[in-house]
């Protein structure tokens, strides 16, 4: 019945002040919504660059070295038989699939128009290697590369200049590439200057550009998990060490890069990022628990009088302080639920606008947990901030209080 009573109490009293109550509990508001709105940005944040960059963790690329090290053999060129060495599955387990690349710049022609760009000879797993996707029509397949079809996947800057950007016209077109032939089957999304201006072509149709030579400028390895990339390392550096005769790894013509390592230095960053921006947020909620704490000490002052009277005819230390810690939970608990339902409507918002306005951030994603446990942050934040002010009304001497 108590709690009822003082329930009742500590409602009448901040709806007496109510601006007063207004303005102490907009602190708790705003802290409690800016910790649930920046820790789902953070989330979204995450997940968007899982999405867009998480594939690449399981990938290796091999590339040939620059020159040749005082004392080694003579740099070898990286070879179709070196791909296809590692593509045997009873040597490299670990390795799920092998896209040798050959790279090349040529002028495509379209008609009256010309383009000078890189001119890429590969297979189909170069789009999930390079983390690319097509937009219109499709990639081509290893049957067209294995009959050495005479098809290309081209990129947005060349359908800007030889298309004037139609993409729909570009696929079905035939373009020249040299004095070669080659029929557009897909456009690739846009992904920055020097990924948009390539065209790509079957490895095997490659060969007539570069004149029928085997050598490649590099080969991507995808690795079924990110536990695997190590002994998919080991795997690859035995088996090209065997073919290119190399006895001493310091004197290796060629070297090896996992993105997995790039990738973790980058989530390390992104959550020291989310780190900083939930002590903002917890920032917001302090000084939100220092209002509280200051409109208490003044609640406490202001009702002095009334301390004394209900001491005088009998009210217990306990009854008083928990009448104040009550009036200071129920404070900060109403600007809680106000802060969880604005921090919930401003994620749900913000889902709404980024991608659209900033697709590189990641859709926000709300948490429930979060939104509970910073509501009971919330409460917890009225029980502390409220212990001290009730603490100091139920040591009032009646009599001092009766006289104030």
């Amino acid at each position: 019945m108590f709690f009822k009573e003082a329930l009742v109490i500590a409602i009448r009293s901040l709806r007496s002040a109510r601006l007063r109550t207004a303005l102490t509990a907009l602190g708790v508001v705003v802290g409690v919504a800016a910790v649930i709105f920046l820790v789902a940005l953070g989330n979204g944040m995450q997940s968007g660059f899982d999405q867009s960059f998480g594939k690449l963790s399981t990938e290796i690329t091999v590339a040939k070295t620059n020159a040749s090290l005082p004392g080694a053999n003579p740099a070898r060129s990286l070879t179709e038989e070196d791909s296809a060495a590692l593509e045997n599955r009873a040597e490299a387990p670990d390795i799920a699939s092998v896209t040798p690349l050959r790279n090349g710049v040529a002028i495509s022609r379209f008609q009256d128009r010309e383009f000078r760009g890189n001119i890429s000879g590969t297979t189909p797993h170069f789009l999930d290697v390079r983390n690319h996707y097509i937009v219109t029509g499709r990639m081509f397949t290893d049957q067209e590369n294995a009959d050495r079809k005479r098809v290309a996947v081209i990129g947005p800057k060349v359908v800007k200049y030889l298309f004037d950007g139609d993409s729909q016209k570009a696929v079905g077109s035939t373009i020249f590439i040299g004095r070669l032939a080659m029929t557009v089957i897909g456009v690739t999304e846009p992904g920055g200057d020097d990924q948009d201006a390539f065209i790509l072509v079957p490895i095997n149709s490659a060969r007539s550009l570069f004149a029928g030579s085997d050598w490649l400028n590099g080969i991507g390895v995808m690795v079924p998990s990110v536990q695997q990339v190590p002994a998919a390392l080991d795997q690859i550096t035995r088996i090209l060490d065997r073919r290119h005769d190399i006895k001493d790894p310091g004197f290796r013509d060629y070297v090896t890069t996992a993105l997995l390592i790039q990738i973790q230095e980058i989530n390390r960053y992104l959550t020291l990022l989310n780190v900083v921006t939930v002590v903002v947020g917890a920032i917001s909620l302090l000084i939100g628990t220092l209002g509280v704490a200051n409109i208490m000490l003044v609640t406490v002052n202001n009702r002095t009088r009334e301390i004394g009277i209900r001491k005088a005819i009998g009210a217990r230390r306990s009854a008083i302080m928990k009448q104040f810690l009550i009036e200071s939970i129920v404070l900060a608990g109403a600007g809680g639920l106000v802060g969880s339902v604005l921090g919930v409507g401003l994620v749900l918002g913000g889902a709404k606008l980024l991608p659209r306005f900033a697709p590189q951030l990641g859709a926000p994603a709300v948490s429930i947990n979060v939104v509970f446990f910073v509501f009971a942050v919330s409460l917890a934040i009225g029980l502390i901030a409220g212990s001290y002010p009730a603490v100091r009304a139920a040591r009032l001497h009646p009599i001092d209080a009766l006289r104030f």
